[in-house]
């Protein structure tokens, strides 16, 4: 049995809920998943589903709304939750695990040259002079095929793909040894996609550099997956790895969402997931997908437990 330390990530029963004025918002409801050193794990989901959450909950990114947030988050064997923010702050976040924003103009200063911009976390958590912050940030450029001579560039001289591959720069520039990359490549075309994709690929070889990638672009994500982890209305409800995913899902909706992709090579049309997924506010006791569920039967009237099968957990009574 794997042990804390074996793993560069675990996340254990993770909870974040909002406070809203019409209600508790449980964006993120007991989640647990882990994560070697190396691997990809892409996390796949409905919008709405509690993705982004997520990714604020693991590296702390807080609003001030929060009316619940607990669980354990170990990073190389050592509990980060149980920093105050301030160790997390110093020892965490950009040191151990950065984050790659969905809107990478909206991350970046636009008065400032992107330089200056990826140099400062190390001279701020690393404690580097600017010039080698500076040396730092040109290594960096070279990894995400940025020419060095836009270290001197504004934001708004660079494309949408220069932008990103400036965000994923930033993000790198500590040498964390996780990154997370909510929405990478949601606002650009697909060749851009393509040639972002093949960036991280060469990122995770060269570095050795672990990623979760938050999306629901299920396309695109399996060029990098290693781990798949399905979210539906604030819960994981399959991980498994993706060799064996995406050939043959197995809990209900990871089954209808895969069936929802356009295939090139083959004559079934895509289909569509009747419903709408659950409030966040008020969440059923019973399974949450089984109103939408074709594959419904007299158990799914309870919550259904996480059951392994064949190296993989599924959170379905039909695997119980």
């Amino acid at each position: 049995m794997a042990t804390n330390s074996d793993k560069l990530l675990r996340v254990e029963n993770l909870v974040l809920h909002f406070r809203t004025t019409v209600g508790v918002v449980q964006a993120v409801d007991g989640i647990d998943f882990s994560l070697d050193s190396n691997r990809a794990v892409v996390i796949l989901g409905e919008s709405g589903c509690g993705k982004t959450s997520l990714a604020k909950a693991i590296l702390r990114l807080l609003p001030r709304n929060v009316a619940k947030y607990s669980g354990k988050v170990y990073l190389n064997g050592t509990d980060v939750m149980a920093f105050n923010d301030e160790e997390f702050r110093q020892n965490v976040r950009w040191v151990g695990m950065s984050l790659v924003p969905q809107a990478a103009m909206n991350a970046l200063n636009p008065v400032i040259r992107v330089g200056d911009q990826v140099a400062e976390p190390a001279m701020i958590h690393l404690g580097v002079k600017k010039e080698e912050a500076l040396n730092l940030a040109r290594q960096m450029f070279q990894h995400v095929g940025v020419p060095e001579d836009f270290l001197a560039r504004y934001p708004f001289e660079l494309s949408g793909g220069m932008r990103q591959r400036v965000a994923i720069a930033m993000a790198l520039v500590t040498s964390p040894s996780l990154i997370v990359l909510d929405e990478p490549t949601s606002a650009l075309d697909l060749l851009t996609q393509a040639n972002i994709f093949n960036v991280l690929k060469r990122i995770k070889k060269e570095l050795g550099t672990s990623f979760i990638l938050i999306t629901h672009d299920i396309a695109t994500s399996s060029e990098l997956a290693d781990e798949v982890a399905i979210m539906y209305a604030g819960q994981i409800v399959e991980t498994a790895h993706a060799k064996d995913f995406f050939p043959a899902p197995l809990h209900p909706y990871a089954q209808m969402l895969m069936a929802s992709v356009p295939r090139l090579r083959a004559d079934q049309d895509p289909e569509f997931i009747t419903g709408q997924p659950p409030s966040l506010i008020n969440l059923p006791t019973f399974c949450r997908f089984a109103p939408r569920c074709p594959k419904r039967f007299g158990k799914c009237d309870q919550d259904p437990p996480v059951v392994e099968k064949d190296g993989r957990k599924v959170k379905c009574w039909l695997y119980a």
